[in-house]
């Protein structure tokens, strides 16, 4: 443990990571960030942002996280990355987060650590990971060069990555539990207008099998239960997102689905500890929303530790 205590621990580097980082450090708050893994969250692996302001041609995922980065790191943020919090420790005068590798201190504490992809629990699924099921196109359409493949979900995701992926495959199959799709309408008719893409409706994944690789999907159709078996060289899940809460289950009030439930001012149950972006319990989960729950978040912070000297 260092004997340092920092103005501000951020747990997270996606989008509101960075965000309150670059907020907290203007206010001249000593800022850390710790990442489990490589900063940059979800728009790392998402191929094409469109809808977030100053880009009007859209930018890539990775290139728009390494911009968020450089301006966090002109105000000196000071950045920890493959370092995964695993506990906070509430106290009086700062909080302890506590990481596989050491522990932080710090006077106040921002929960940014976003979500990972839901899983479909579908027999097959795990055993097949990295062997035909992904749950990034960017990161495997690639691989995938003129073969059949199945994509599960109906939401922006889904249809986002399914356009992807037609850059690749020679078909995408994407297979929704309802009559209709989630996605945004500008999505939708881009899906519905492609001649490589085509649908299941009323229809889940039961049983993701095959030899070595994926070869098959078995098929269930909600309406009239008929069961029915599908060749694909691969499948693409994207039916939402679980919130990396697990390490302050016990400590911070949590909503059903296990986000973190906080005031409008980004207030979680304990005084000095504040959650923002996509860890949040909210409606909406989009980069533009991430970012503005940061900035109220991070000023928030700065008020706190205003009034604690």
């Amino acid at each position: 443990m260092t004997d340092k205590i920092y103005d501000v621990v951020i747990i997270g580097g996606g989008p509101a990571g960075f965000t309150s980082g670059i907020y907290t450090a203007r206010e001249k708050l000593d800022t850390i960030l710790l990442e489990k893994s490589m900063t940059g969250g979800l728009p790392n692996v998402t191929d094409l942002i469109e809808n977030y302001p100053g880009f009007p041609e859209g930018i890539a995922g990775p290139d728009l996280m390494q911009k968020f980065r450089r301006q966090a790191e002109r105000f000196n943020v000071a950045i920890k990355e493959y370092d995964e919090a695993s506990q906070i420790i509430p106290g009086n005068e700062y909080h302890t987060v506590k990481t596989e590798k050491k522990e932080y201190r710090g006077r106040a504490v921002i929960i940014a650590t976003g979500g990972l992809p839901r899983l479909l629990n579908a027999p097959g699924e795990k055993e097949f990971t990295g062997r035909g099921v992904s749950y990034c196109a960017t990161c495997d359409g690639p691989f995938y060069k003129d073969a059949e493949i199945v994509v599960v979900g109906g939401g922006d995701a889904a249809i986002q990555e399914a356009l992807f992926l037609t850059k690749f495959a020679s078909t995408v199959t994407i297979i929704h539990r309802r009559d209709q799709l989630r996605a945004s309408p500008i999505l939708q008719q881009r899906a519905f207008d492609h001649k490589q893409i085509d649908f299941i409706w009323d229809s889940v994944v039961t049983k993701i099998s095959g030899k070595n690789l994926v070869e098959a999907v078995e098929i269930k159709n909600l309406k009239n239960g008929e069961i029915s078996t599908r060749k694909t060289d691969g499948v693409f899940i994207f039916v939402g997102w679980v919130p990396n809460t697990i390490f302050v289950k016990n400590l911070i009030n949590l909503d059903e689905e296990g986000h973190i439930i906080t005031d409008s001012y980004m207030n979680t149950n304990i005084q000095g500890v504040f959650a923002v972006g996509d860890v949040r319990s909210k409606k909406f989960r989009q980069i533009a929303e991430a970012v503005g729950d940061a900035t109220v978040g991070a000023l928030a912070v700065s008020e706190y530790i205003r009034e604690m000297h």
